[in-house]
């Protein structure tokens, strides 16, 4: 108990100065008696206070006799500790595996410097009333290695317009092949996964490429963006994004009473119904154009779903299932 009201007391002691660094840089020269007003505390706290600023953490305040109040003679000070909620630091750490999804790529480097720059500008003190930090850890999901030069010149291929040549190795290739007039358009991150949608004039079509299967990239010649760009490319990003011109289709599916919890506390996609059925099972709907990239999703909950439609996802799944049985 005595622990709590000594860390209470300190809390309430830190909040207290950041007020009253803030109401002498916010007033106009107040007074003792206007900061005794505004914080309501004695007059006896606030010239002890004052002192500690200055003595502890060398604040610039001064009293002014004509005007009868103090201030700082420098605008850009702030106090150098400062009270941060458990909620602000799990928030701040929660920054660091975040940028491990652009471990793959050249933007590492940058957003760790933006990352610097911003620690820098904290004070140099930060005082946590919680624990709750040293026992949080954050995994990471394995993501593909991208070549730096790869995602540069894709990029400034994207930027100037210029059409780009390349090496690509499909999933299911052992060698890469020779890519050639490709007009790059736009880059997508999904879950750690880049992807470049383009225009392939070999295939008169829009198509996506990973960006850690190519290689060799040569910019090329500029050319002219389609300005309806954007109505060519049938992709869903809530599932996958491959660009293809299957119509979006209502996908149902119906989920064990095991893993209930689960499937309700998620937010699989945006236009999703999610609901619980009387006998604990979750039945789940969605449109995409993504059945490919479903089926992949759907086979991860092995036993515990069940495929109401489209007949074709079923067909896929059975077609899936008996070649993995094959293989025991």
């Amino acid at each position: 108990m005595a622990k709590e009201k000594k860390q209470r007391e300190s809390h309430a002691k830190s909040l207290r100065l950041l007020k009253l660094e803030q109401a002498i840089q916010e007033m106009n020269y107040p007074s003792v008696e206007q900061l005794v007003k505004k914080l309501e505390v004695s007059r006896r706290t606030i010239l002890r206070n004052i002192e500690e600023l200055r003595n502890y953490y060398y604040a610039p305040i001064e009293y002014d006799r004509e005007k009868k109040g103090y201030y700082y003679t420098d605008d850009t000070f702030f106090v150098k500790n400062v009270l941060l909620s458990e909620g602000e630091v799990v928030a701040l750490a929660g920054i660091l595996p975040l940028l491990e999804r652009y471990d793959n790529t050249p933007l590492k480097d940058t957003l760790e410097k933006v990352y610097d720059t911003i620690s820098q500008m904290l004070p140099d003190q930060i005082e946590v009333q919680t624990s709750l930090l040293n026992n949080v850890q954050f995994i990471s999901d394995p993501i593909p290695n991208i070549d730096p030069d790869v995602f540069e010149k894709l990029f400034n291929a994207i930027k100037t317009h210029k059409a780009i040549s390349f090496g690509y190795r499909k999933i299911s290739s052992t060698e890469y092949t020779p890519h050639s007039n490709i007009d790059p358009y736009k880059i997508y991150c999904q879950k750690g996964d880049w992807y470049v949608v383009a225009y392939s004039h070999t295939h008169e079509r829009f198509n996506t490429y990973h960006l850690s299967r190519m290689k060799d990239i040569i910019l090329l010649d500029e050319f002219t963006p389609d300005p309806d760009y954007e109505k060519k490319v049938h992709i869903d990003p809530n599932f996958g994004i491959w660009n293809n011109d299957a119509p979006f289709q209502k996908i149902e599916l119906q989920f064990d009473k095991s893993i209930n919890t689960y499937i309700l506390e998620r937010t699989w996609h945006k236009n999703q119904k999610c609901k619980q059925n009387k006998d604990g099972s979750v039945y789940l709907s969605f449109e995409s154009n993504q059945i490919q990239e479903t089926l992949f999703w759907v086979l991860s909950f092995a036993d515990s779903v069940q495929i109401l439609n489209p007949p074709e996802l079923k067909e896929l799944y059975k077609e899936k299932v008996k070649s993995m049985m094959k293989r025991i």
